[in-house]
């Protein structure tokens, strides 16, 4: 078990991605403590857990709001005695437009959200990792140097979070805390059966990977444990490409 005696929190945990990896923490022996917006969708991850015989939490909170968070993260602590991971999974509510049409607003609004909620939990984590010496944050987003038209605010996000990420990494390396973003170019299980174009969405997905199909959640999980555990503990400072190619380095 990767994580074993592990404490884990996770924001986002309803949605896809932050509730595969909260899933893949559990399983790998992490306790894992789960925020998001929607009880309901927290305690439907939370119960997975819990059948597969994992220890969960959950935490109704807006990952946007400072006192929040601080107060979340000192809880977890108190009950814990310990935080070794930060995972933030939250949606970026981007408006996708050519920068040409966009409103200031809507250009701004993934970049202000990106900006605020992964400086927020990664101050509160970090507050309580730099004394025990050891920890790891985790973002998910990324990219490369590419990109497509009519994207608005939503790549100019990724790449603020890489900056985040190393400005972070390079001040927290000295205190043993590692900072690792995960990309994937796209994970087809969380387009909506129901989205527009969903089928030419999945199949670009799948052509651009240099090996077969595309990145699944399962596959975000297991990696973000790998990353998360000790074994990776020379990993800092850089982005994890699970892409199967479709990005290339």
């Amino acid at each position: 078990m990767l994580l074993k005696d592990k404490t884990a929190v996770v924001y986002g945990a309803g949605g896809a991605i932050g509730g595969a990896v909260a899933r893949a923490f559990a399983r790998e022996g992490a306790t894992v403590y789960l925020a998001g917006r929607t009880k309901s969708r927290l305690d439907t991850v939370a119960d997975d857990i819990r059948a597969g015989g994992g220890l969960a939490h959950t935490t109704e909170l807006d990952a946007l709001h400072e006192q929040a968070i601080d107060q979340f993260v000192d809880t977890v602590v108190a009950a814990t005695g310990r935080l070794d991971i930060s995972f933030n999974a939250i949606g970026i509510e981007d408006v996708q437009q050519p920068l040409s049409e966009i409103a200031l607003d809507d250009f701004l609004q993934p970049i202000m959200i990106a900006m605020c909620t992964q400086f927020l939990t990664t101050r509160a984590a970090t507050r309580h990792m730099v004394s025990r010496g050891s920890g790891v944050i985790l973002a998910f987003g990324g990219g490369d140097e590419s990109t497509l038209p009519g994207l608005g605010g939503f790549k100019v996000a990724l790449d603020a979070i890489e900056g985040h990420r190393r400005q972070w990494a390079c001040e927290l390396g000295r205190h043993g805390i590692r900072f690792v973003t995960l990309k994937t170019g796209g994970v087809p299980e969380t387009i909506p059966a129901d989205f527009p174009g969903r089928g030419a969405i999945v199949a670009s997905l799948e052509e651009a990977a240099l090996l077969p199909g595309a990145a699944t959640l399962a596959d975000v999980g297991n990696v973000a444990a790998f990353v998360a555990s000790d074994q990776a503990r020379t990993i800092t400072a850089t982005q994890v490409n699970i892409s199967c190619g479709a990005m290339m380095d």
